[in-house]
């Protein structure tokens, strides 16, 4: 008997290197379009397997490398512009400020305004 075993073995070889390249340029595509890098997205956009996405140890560790990466740029996103309370207070007192001097100018204008209409009156 003929031993194909041997040629079996290198078709899945060469299958799974296949699927392992697929997997990477669709991880690839994801961050071009700057989307969202997790197991179902690259499964819809290279056609594999969850299963195979998941128990492959290379594309797992891809696809968490990148999903921590983004989760990371989140993050720093959010430090950068989330203000503490503190930090609003000081915006808001501010504010309360510049609010109070446009006051005290729109009364001191309405009474200049007043007294040209009583000099155009007295006329």
């Amino acid at each position: 008997m003929i031993d194909n075993t041997k040629h079996l073995e290198a078709g899945w070889k060469k299958r799974s290197e296949e699927a392992k390249e697929k997997a990477l340029r669709a991880i690839e595509k994801i961050k071009l379009r700057k989307g969202s890098v997790n197991f179902n997205s690259v499964h819809v956009e290279s056609g594999l397997s969850k299963n195979y996405l998941y128990t492959n140890e290379e594309i797992r560790e891809a696809i968490i490398k990148e999903r921590n990466m983004e989760q990371a740029r989140i993050d720093a996103y959010q430090k950068k512009y989330d203000k503490t309370s503190k930090s609003k207070d000081v915006v808001i007192e501010s504010k309360d400020r510049y609010i109070a001097k446009l006051e005290v100018e729109i009364s001191q204008l309405q009474k200049e305004v007043n007294q040209l209409r009583a000099m155009i009156y007295e006329k």
